[in-house]
């Protein structure tokens, strides 16, 4: 596998060789959204309580299959 630099400097070769303009905005484009995408979202404090209790119920095996969630779920509409 390459390593990182072995990559970015192939990029960079392939970028220089590159004379149209319109692909080059597209793939600014790309790496500004991917640079945006990769930043921390902050939580609320109520976001992390539900996060700790979620981790909490996998701990303890407070777990429930999709296929029986969805029975419930059909149960429930069903007595609307």
């Amino acid at each position: 596998m390459a390593s990182i630099d072995k990559i970015r400097s192939g990029l960079i070769d392939k970028i220089l060789s590159i004379n149209n303009k319109d692909f080059l905005v597209a793939l600014d484009n790309i790496i500004s959204s991917s640079d945006e995408e990769n930043k921390s979202v902050g939580l609320t404090a109520e976001q992390r309580e539900m996060l700790e209790m979620s981790e909490a119920d996998i701990k303890n095996g407070r777990l429930i299959s999709q296929e029986a969630m969805d029975k419930r779920n059909l149960e429930w509409l069903k007595g609307l």
